[in-house]
């Protein structure tokens, strides 16, 4: 299901915004695509605007440039070895996180002149609400506390009992 999502994505997302969403703890590509083979000195930049330091990943001819990357990012982030000469640009985001719902921009550069620029909508999720989690907290305080009373009835029964026959 993520593969054929993926694919969808990847046919729709020439100048247009896309709106992708995934779980806590998932893997996602985010898509970008563009012709390369006529740039001399081209550059992917993906950023989101919201960050300072904006920029989530930047490749280059030479390879991954990273010293500008968003600290979040670190560790997170990949492309392909050969991007810029296939033009998938696509960003491999790992281990995704709540924070990372947000608008991201993929541009091409050629010689430091924006030729492209596209952008994706992440909407991460909890797996599991945390209104649902203190829900499943109370439920279990409640089954545990009925079952303490139900195990010691007799000894409530025969305290009980004791005080109702005291003269």
């Amino acid at each position: 299901m993520k593969t054929l999502l993926v694919i969808l994505l990847l046919i729709n997302v020439s100048q247009h915004a896309s709106a992708v969403e995934l779980y806590e703890g998932d893997s996602f590509i985010l898509p970008c695509q563009f012709d390369t083979s006529r740039l001399f000195d081209p550059t992917v930049v993906w950023s989101r605007s919201d960050l300072s330091p904006p920029t989530v990943h930047q490749r280059q001819l030479q390879g991954d440039e990273l010293k500008d990357q968003n600290q979040r990012y670190s560790g997170r982030t990949s492309m392909k070895t050969d991007a810029l000469e296939t033009g998938d640009l696509s960003l491999n985001l790992t281990n995704l996180q709540l924070s990372d719902s947000a608008t991201y921009t993929c541009s091409i550069r050629d010689f430091g002149d924006e030729l492209s620029r596209s952008d994706v909508q992440l909407q991460v999720k909890e797996r599991f609400p945390s209104w649902a989690r203190a829900l499943l907290v109370l439920l279990v305080l409640l089954v545990v506390s009925g079952g303490l009373l139900f195990y010691f009835r007799h000894y409530f029964m025969s305290g009980e009992c004791l005080l109702l026959h005291y003269p």
